[in-house]
């Protein structure tokens, strides 16, 4: 693939002067256009989150963003409903392992770049002083792990990450669970069975959010258990959402108010325990039970419209990058931060200039990386079997 080819391929019908045209899968179905938006709207919240938390040293008090991490839990109900709507009608013509292979070219370029990013990371932080010192070959074990969105032992200066390089790619370990489910079981059921599956898996949410007093789990070794239990309700969601679309209210809301929605939602003040009830998982799981489905739903039947096209494509395009690149360089900007050697002022205008600095990261890891292996991919696999992105 040329340069020009590949500067193309990362700009979109805007190259071609067909900025206002939406975007299609390989297959030729539209993409929807809000959901894509809000994608990126949630990773982009993810990102601040974690800079913001950085920059106060997650002093709860100071953290702006509270709810940010259930944008995770976002991300897996519109999973569903995209793998509905990429997949439900092409398994006459493919098999499971066929699936598997779109979804390892869709997803797996970005987890090894986050994955060799991660490693860099460690190994090269010059802020991490001796906190990060351990035998090699437990960094190199626990990467060999990473490059396949495996769980690893923990290292030091990273909590007890299941994933201690890039902690992000918790999540794909998800998604992939959800996708074997989905290929194996799910899709071979009825809109009313995905239903019924929900109920239990909601609420078990509900209660883990409770016992918790949020959902902010599964990341770590201790709340390992808390990752499926997030998977799974919002996923299954996503997938009868999908399946029972044509029976759905027509709500049409745009981009902007449903980003807005969300993001009053992940910026809601924490709630107290009250009468040892702890409201604040219970809120979380209220958000994740009733209104992301809602806002889905609502963003499924809305268009963009010729003045936010463009910014919602270009924010469907760098969702994934800049979710599975940013973390790595937040761990340097994390020991950076415990170092105290910057003033408050300094703090605050760099962790306001990675904000840009990252978003170009993701770019470049999207023009560079992400866009060329996957043609080549494709092309090794067979282009006309291929979906588009999802």
């Amino acid at each position: 693939m040329t340069e020009s080819m590949v500067m193309a391929a990362a700009l979109g019908p805007a190259a071609t002067g067909q900025a206002d045209a939406p975007d299609r899968t390989a297959t030729g179905k539209a993409h929807f256009e809000v959901l894509d938006g809000l994608r990126g709207t949630a990773a982009l919240i993810v990102v601040l989150f974690h800079i913001q938390g950085i920059t106060v040293k997650w002093d709860g008090a100071r953290v702006v963003l509270h709810h940010a991490p259930l944008a995770v839990d976002f991300f897996f109900a519109l999973s569903g409903f995209v793998i509905g709507y990429a997949y439900d009608d092409r398994w006459g013509r493919m098999r499971t392992g066929r699936f598997l292979a779109l979804r390892l070219i869709r997803l797996h370029p970005l987890v090894i770049l986050g994955a060799l990013l991660g490693l860099a990371s460690y190994l090269l932080d010059p802020f991490a002083g001796q906190a990060q010192a351990v035998p090699l070959r437990a960094v190199l074990g626990a990467f060999a792990l990473c490059l396949f969105a495996l769980p690893s032992w923990s290292l030091p200066n990273r909590w007890t990450d299941t994933h201690p390089l890039n902690g992000p790619i918790w999540t794909l370990f998800q998604e992939y669970v959800g996708n074997l489910a989905y290929a194996l079981v799910l899709r071979r059921l009825r809109a009313r069975w995905l239903a019924v599956l929900a109920v239990p898996c909601g609420a078990a949410l509900a209660i883990g959010a409770a016992m918790q007093g949020t959902l902010d789990q599964g990341s770590y070794w201790e709340t390992f258990w808390m990752a499926p239990v997030r998977l799974f309700f919002p996923f299954l969601t996503g997938l009868w959402l999908y399946r029972v679309r044509d029976r759905l209210p027509d709500v049409r809301i745009g981009w902007l108010p449903l980003s807005l929605a969300m993001l009053g939602a992940m910026a809601f003040p924490t709630l107290p325990a009250v009468g040892g009830v702890k409201l604040n998982g219970l809120y979380e799981a209220a958000c994740v039970i009733l209104l992301f489905p809602a806002i889905i739903v609502a963003g499924r039947h809305s268009e963009a419209g010729r003045g936010m096209l463009w910014l919602c494509k270009a924010s469907g395009r760098l969702s994934y990058p800049i979710y599975i690149t940013h973390f790595p360089f937040l761990y340097v900007w994390m020991n950076f931060v415990a170092n105290g050697s910057a003033s408050p002022a300094a703090l605050v205008a760099i962790g306001t200039a990675l904000v840009p600095f990252l978003l170009l990261v993701a770019w470049a890891a999207h023009a560079w990386w992400d866009l060329p292996i996957r043609a080549r991919l494709r092309g090794w696999l067979g282009r006309d079997q291929i979906s588009g992105s999802t």
